[in-house]
């Protein structure tokens, strides 16, 4: 009798507990998307809702967060948590994944293309996720609320951070503002050298406008020795385009290791972020 007590206690905690964790959590002041690209690929797109008047300017500014599912609900929290960030908007773009980081649609978005024997999980979607970016979300956003189109910015961590630079020198006038935490600019033989070569022969001549633009690398102080060296080095070569308006910084984060370091600095890259912009 007893055993057969303690067992039906086990099993209704054991349905408790799995009812418990059955509901999704909703967050307040949030909206969540499905989106498609052109060629079918589905994504979630989670809106940190904007709070407040309408600023002067027109619009709210616009914060855009790549790998979502990992990142939104701290950037989401921190914004919530303090007056002067609410009048803002988030808009994080993840998968229909239930894990933080979908590694193999990560992998395919934000890389360049390789050789098809490399190839494995499939990679070099870069451009086709910029084209989704640019001409799906971006023009949805701007349907939905009123954006300051002058305050336009981008986030991404690790390969994230690298596809940031990469769309800051592609694209420069599609975002006026990347953050790039820990960008992994060693990728593929450091094969963002040679659109950085690009990009400041166009910004000496006069090609692109850099006015009020900026890009600032994260970095923690016990990601790779290289890592670091290597986000360093790319900021002091940036350093010579301030002169043609690009701002350029370059950030250690004491204590921070690669994946803890962008939970660490949400809340400075936002201030950052929502404070700057052009008068």
């Amino acid at each position: 009798m007893i055993r057969t007590l303690f067992m039906w206690l086990g099993a209704t905690l054991l349905l408790g507990f799995s009812a418990a964790h059955a509901e999704s959590v909703t967050l307040d002041g949030t909206e969540q998307w499905t989106m498609k690209s052109a060629e079918g690929r589905e994504y979630r797109i989670m809106i940190s809702l904007p709070e407040g008047d309408v600023p002067y300017t027109g619009g709210y500014p616009v914060i855009y967060l790549l790998d979502g599912n990992a990142y939104f609900p701290a950037f989401h929290a921190a914004k919530r948590a303090q007056d002067r960030l609410r009048g803002s908007i988030l808009v994080a773009i993840g998968y229909p994944s239930d894990t933080p980081l979908d590694f193999v649609r990560r992998a395919f978005d934000l890389s360049p293309p390789v050789p098809q024997e490399r190839n494995d999980p499939p990679q070099g979607g870069q451009d086709l996720f910029l084209d989704f970016i640019e001409k799906r979300l971006m023009p949805r956003v701007n349907e939905r609320f009123k954006v300051d189109q002058d305050q336009r910015s981008l986030v991404g961590h690790s390969f994230g951070g690298m596809f940031g630079v990469y769309t800051l020198f592609t694209r420069p006038t599609l975002f006026q503002h990347v953050v790039a935490v820990s960008p992994s600019l060693w990728w593929r033989d450091r094969y963002l050298l040679e659109s950085e070569r690009v990009f400041s022969k166009q910004a000496r001549a006069g090609q692109v406008d850099l006015t009020h633009s900026s890009l600032t690398l994260l970095m923690g102080e016990r990601d790779m020795v290289q890592e670091i060296q290597d986000a360093r080095a790319l900021q002091l070569r940036l350093q010579d385009l301030s002169q043609y308006g690009l701002r350029s910084d370059f950030q250690v984060e004491p204590g921070e290791d690669h994946m803890s370091v962008p939970f660490r600095v949400v809340t400075r890259v936002l201030d950052e972020l929502i404070s700057t912009r052009r008068f």
